[in-house]
Order: structure tokens, then C-alpha cells, then sequence
């Protein structure tokens, strides 16, 4: 798996890095799969010594997020899934996203599981769950939607440092176009635009392309491994004119 993203949290001007060593900006839940459309901005940080996890009631308020929450429950079969208002959206919509793929193609769909496991439309949402997670500073699901072992060269230590600096952003999904597969897996670019607000209130624009990959149905494939996840990124600087 190999990334080449823009650090975000450092000093200085943000550069091409190979590790991830910055921050990958968080995007809001929500956005079109098929065409650009602009997100709502996410919540912003109090101060940068806040770091605890933001709950899906105070992302979202409290009647919304009960309705996540049931839907949460009404499809995981977890004993004890992590379907609770507490906890940050992202969280809850990643439960909700596993427990759809789990079941898929096993009798009739579940009433609430959209958009379908394997179309384009749920490649974006990992992507969207990423970014969600990282602006409600939820960096272990943040860290679950890569593939295998989160971001190549990085400790869940490091990453959830590069994005220290990083105060707020609002992503913009692209449109889409259906990815190819080979070696037993599919591969789905999804094309983001990014602009990032960092602490000392320098706003940055960026665009470029994440791939998302799933096992095909292949024999022996685990249902984690058919679940779409992040497995490569690369952004670019650009001007907000």
C-alpha cells in the first residue's frame, strides 16, 4: 500500500510527503458520490489541547443522532456494538457500513443499508467516514478505514500527531467514474478537493485522488476484506482562486 499526502500539521508550507507524515484533512459525512458537491463544515475545535473524541450529539444534535443510533442497532449484530450517541458519527456510520457489508447478498436487503456495499456511492463514504472521524478527532476510526494496518510507515501515535495543527476542513467529493479491477480486488479512485483551516488560522487548498480497494467475492475472502477501505492517497497544493 503506498500514500503520498501533504502534510497539513507542520510548520511551514505544506510539501509532498511519502509517509503520511501530516495531516490528511477531515471531511463531513453526506457528500454526493456522483457529483461535486460542497459538505457541510464540520464542527470546529475549541483549542488544540481539546483532543477528546466529539459525540454524535454534539456533531449533529440529539434528536439526528438517536436516529443513527437505531438504525445502528436495527442492523449490527454485534453483541455490543458501538451504536451509542456518544460516540462520534463516524463510529456509529462505520458499524452500520460493516454490519450492511456483512449481510450483503444474503436474502433481501436491510432497510437502511445505503448506499449498496459495493457501488461507487459507499468507495466515497469510507472516504467521507475518514474524514469525519479525524474532524470529531476520532482517530482510531479514522485509522480503521485504511487497509490492513492504517497508513503505511505509521503508528497510530504518529498519525493521530499529524493532525495537531489542524483546526477544521471542508471536502468536496468529485465525480465518479467506476474503477477496474485485477488481482482478485477492485480498485476505486474517488477524487477529493480539500480546504483546510489550520490553528494559527492559515487556510489551505488541496485536490488530488484517494483509491479504495475491496476483495473481489472471491473464495476464502474474509467480509472485512470485501469491504471497501483506503489504500492509497495523493494530494496536491492548490490555488483558491
Amino acid at each position: 500500500m503506498t500514500i503520498a499526502l501533504l502534510a497539513l500539521a507542520a510548520c511551514g508550507s505544506p510539501s509532498p510527503t511519502p509517509d503520511n507524515q501530516g495531516a490528511a484533512p477531515a471531511a463531513p459525512e453526506n457528500s454526493s458520490a456522483n457529483a461535486a458537491q460542497p459538505d457541510k463544515s464540520p464542527a470546529p475545535r475549541s483549542t488544540q489541547a481539546d483532543m477528546s473524541p466529539l459525540s454524535c450529539t454534539a456533531e449533529i444534535g440529539a434528536a439526528a443522532a438517536e436516529r443513527r443510533v437505531k438504525l445502528c442497532i436495527s442492523v449490527s449484530p454485534a453483541t455490543h456494538p458501538p451504536c451509542n450517541a456518544a460516540n462520534s458519527c463516524a463510529m456509529i456510520e462505520d458499524e452500520i457500513a460493516r454490519s450492511c457489508a456483512l449481510f450483503d447478498g444474503q436474502g433481501e436487503p436491510m432497510a437502511g443499508c445505503t448506499p449498496e456495499p459495493k457501488s461507487m456511492a459507499a468507495a466515497a463514504a469510507v472516504v467521507q467516514r475518514y474524514y469525519a472521524a479525524i474532524n470529531a478527532r476520532d482517530y482510531g476510526t479514522a485509522w480503521s478505514q485504511w487497509d490492513e494496518n492504517g497508513p503505511a510507515g505509521q503508528t497510530m501515535e504518529r498519525f493521530q500527531a499529524g493532525f495537531a495543527a489542524t483546526r477544521a476542513t471542508h471536502v468536496t467529493i468529485g465525480r465518479m467514474t467506476p474503477g477496474d479491477a485485477g488481482a482478485g480486488s477492485v480498485y476505486q479512485p474517488v477524487p477529493v478537493t480539500i480546504d483546510a483551516e489550520l490553528a494559527d488560522g492559515t487556510r489551505q487548498h488541496f485536490a488530488g485522488t484517494y483509491v479504495v480497494r475491496r476483495v473481489n467475492d472471491v473464495d476464502g475472502a474474509s467480509a472485512a476484506q470485501r469491504r471497501w477501505h483506503i489504500d492509497s492517497a495523493k494530494l496536491r497544493p492548490v490555488s483558491s482562486e
